[in-house]
């Protein structure tokens, strides 16, 4: 019977796998360009919730989206190219397969000019050129779990094993680091697309030259990720030298000068929201809730702040509060998994529980490779006595995992009684 599949799975490469296969930069890909765009949907909830939500502004966001939009028209790879600004106050910005770029509050807090933007997204849409993330996938997903790629588009669908293994690569592009050959491929891809897009590639060495004097104080995010060794900036102002820019290029504009006014002028909230969370981890609950109140009454819409405060609700177990906190949130986010989740969790302790199953399942459309989603949905499944998508539920869990979370030991308990 395994030398029956093993030969039926090999027939199916050849038949649809194989075909898909393309010719890329003198390499042959196994992720066809549309796999490659479903896995960037599938990873982007993950990753905007990873840096705190979305900032709320929408003409910030619409202006982001308008500028990167100019660099990405230059693009060789023709993607569906989304921008996207988060609250986080790391300074990092990176990529997703097939398209999304996320760069973080902190990041532009650093920058000058519009100029120095341009050229962190044009590196970042370099590395989507040269498909280093989809390389990337390419590499740590087996032939058998490839093959059920095509599934996506309906993640509640797929196995346990391959939400497993999609949960482990989500973590991955989010801390991947990239080596000096692929760092000097979208250097490349980069200062060609700010030249095509109008942009000075100046603009980048000043940002690459003010990172590497932060090195020695407080090291970017961004560092961690991609590595700047004194030769990336040589030669990238070898690369000046010998093109020698000339004409007249854009260094900056009103919308990056309104972009920066209004992230400073947001930026009081933000700092409040930093002291809440140390308060957080120091178990300061009253402290960490003053600067989380504070916060909102500087920025109503800092959607951090109502997050934390939804967390530290369900903490001192006010849960109808959190439950508010979190409904709050998704007012300004609409898409934003935490909010759905921590609403999910507050309802469940409130014993709501088909309120928290259907605030629960959206959190799991969003980001289907959390395996507490799916032991919280499975206990309101069994209380509301459908004990067959209960048992569908927690063996999904189980297989996700993590084996060492609060909820794996009852999780696995249940599932055994409901067999």
């Amino acid at each position: 019977m395994k030398v029956y599949l093993k030969k039926l799975l090999i027939l199916v490469l050849f038949i649809f796998i194989l075909p898909s296969c393309t010719q890329n930069n003198g390499y042959f890909t196994l992720l066809p360009q549309e796999k490659e765009i479903e896995l960037g949907k599938l990873y982007l909830p993950a990753s905007i919730d990873e840096f705190e939500g979305l900032y709320p502004e929408e003409e910030v966001q619409t202006y982001l989206q308008r500028l990167g939009n100019r660099i990405a028209q230059n693009a060789n790879r023709k993607m569906p190219y989304q921008f996207y600004l988060v609250n986080s106050d790391i300074i990092n910005a990176f990529a997703l397969p097939g398209g999304p770029v996320v760069i973080t509050r902190g990041i532009v807090l650093t920058l000058e000019s519009e100029s120095e933007l341009a050229g962190i997204l044009a590196h970042e849409i370099g590395h989507i050129e040269r498909r280093h993330h989809a390389r990337f996938v390419e590499k740590q997903l087996a032939l058998n779990l490839l093959l059920q790629v095509g599934s996506l588009f309906l993640p509640q669908n797929l196995s346990g094993e391959l939400l497993f293994k999609l949960a482990q690569i989500s973590a991955g592009l989010l801390t991947l680091k990239f080596s000096r050959d692929q760092e000097k491929e979208a250097d490349e891809a980069g200062f060609i697309l700010l030249l095509k897009s109008g942009y000075s590639p100046e603009g980048m060495l000043k940002v690459f030259e003010r990172f590497k004097a932060m090195e020695k104080s407080r090291p970017p995010e961004w560092l961690s990720t991609h590595p700047l060794p004194e030769t990336r900036i040589r030669e990238w102002k070898e690369k000046l030298k010998k093109i020698k820019p000339s004409g007249t290029f854009i260094k900056t504009s009103s919308g990056f000068e309104e972009l920066l006014a209004t992230l400073k002028k947001t930026q009081p909230s933000f700092e409040e929201v930093k002291k809440g969370k140390e308060a957080l981890k120091e178990k300061d609950y009253e402290r960490a809730e003053r600067h989380f109140l504070s916060a909102l009454e500087l920025y109503p819409k800092n959607v951090s702040a109502l997050i934390y405060l939804s967390k530290l609700k369900i903490r001192t177990k006010d849960y109808s509060s959190a439950k508010e906190y979190a409904l709050s949130a998704l007012k300004y986010n609409p898409k934003l998994f935490s909010g759905y989740y921590l609403a999910g969790l507050s309802e469940f302790a409130l014993k709501n529980w088909k309120a928290s199953l259907d605030y629960l399942e959206r959190a799991k459309a969003l980001i289907p490779f959390e395996g507490s989603t799916y032991y919280y949905c499975g206990r309101n499944y069994e209380n509301l006595q459908n004990y067959a998508k209960a048992l569908e539920n927690y063996k999904k869990a189980l297989e996700i995992g993590p084996k060492n979370a609060p909820w794996y030991e009852d999780c696995y308990r249940r599932y055994q009684s409901l067999r």
